[in-house]
């Protein structure tokens, strides 16, 4: 078997030319031998030249990426910087509107909403540390940052919106609260526990204060409110009463016309009556009461300055 022989035969287009050639088994054998070897080391060599080129280019989009990542990095640097300018400024507005609303202000160091401390994520917890340590120094103290600035945001919020219902509720007070005398007129009997009744001649309490005023002069509201008596009462005459809440309530007597309902809401300087001398009166004039939880006060305790229309 190891001595047969093969024969190869060349020959020409024109079968002029002949090549003939004739080969031991083993020798072809050994010849597909080495073949196969070299065809083994040419692809390894191309794999080879192949893996490394491949590697070339996996280097330079990850040097591009890097770069990219860089690049983004910084530029988140710079808007969390212009962020925290932002909430500067946002904490010194905070810091008015509590003033304004009467609140105390935030302690220094609760507004700077520390991070960190058990939970928080090391440095090198970091996913990026094992593969670019300045890379993910950056990115830490981007993410420290951002977390930061999601507290101080929380924190804003809450405060501002604190502020924003005391300022509210301040104003509903203040709107409710009788500060104008309800008519130009002139003051001719003040608030008193025991004054001389100028008719029954004896010494009464006078619950409010008396303002003389022609006959049809406008009578005002004295702060908002809603009409709880718009009709005649014993001693009063035409009588308007209001409530205003927040305990108080107004009384203004001796009106010659009534120009309200009672449930109807009113503003402060409305026009709710006209003077005049109905019930108990002299002489035309305004008796104006302002009660406390039903309780009689001064009036003229509770009018603004230049209040007076």
């Amino acid at each position: 078997m190891h001595r047969e022989k093969w024969t190869l035969l060349l020959v020409s287009d024109n079968g002029d030319d002949l090549l003939q050639r004739t080969f031991q088994t083993r020798t072809l054998r050994l010849a597909a031998g080495v073949g196969a070897l070299v065809c083994v080391g040419l692809f390894g060599v191309l794999g080879f030249f192949g893996f490394l080129g491949g590697q070339a280019v996996r280097n330079v989009q990850l040097d591009r990426e890097n770069r990219v990542l860089d690049a983004e990095l910084t530029a988140l640097g710079e808007q969390v910087a212009e962020l925290e300018s932002d909430f500067g400024f946002l904490a010194e507005k905070d810091a008015e509107l509590r003033v304004l609303a009467g609140l105390d202000q935030i302690d220094e160091e609760v507004l700077q909403v520390g991070v960190g401390g058990p939970g928080w994520p090391t440095l090198e917890e970091n996913p990026l540390f094992p593969l670019d340590e300045e890379t993910a120094k950056e990115a830490f103290a981007a993410a420290y940052d951002l977390n930061a600035l999601q507290r101080r945001s929380r924190l804003l919020r809450a405060s501002i919106l604190e502020a924003s219902d005391s300022l509210t509720a301040h104003r509903d007070l203040l709107e409710s609260t009788p500060s104008i005398l309800p008519t130009n007129g002139r003051l001719t009997s003040g608030f008193s526990n025991a004054r001389l009744h100028p008719i029954h001649h004896r010494e009464l309490p006078h619950e409010g204060v008396d303002l003389g005023a022609p006959r049809g002069t406008p009578i005002l509201a004295a702060a908002n409110g809603r009409v709880t008596r718009a009709a005649r009462r014993s001693g009063y005459g035409l009588v308007v009463e209001l409530d205003h809440g927040y305990g108080f309530s107004t009384r203004y007597g001796h009106a010659s016309q009534v120009l309200v309902k009672p449930g109807q809401r009113v503003e402060r300087g409305e026009v709710i009556a006209l003077v005049g001398t109905t019930g108990i009166a002299t002489s035309p004039h305004l008796h104006y009461e302002v009660r406390v939880g039903d309780r009689p006060v001064n009036p003229m305790n509770y009018v603004i300055s230049g209040a007076i229309p």
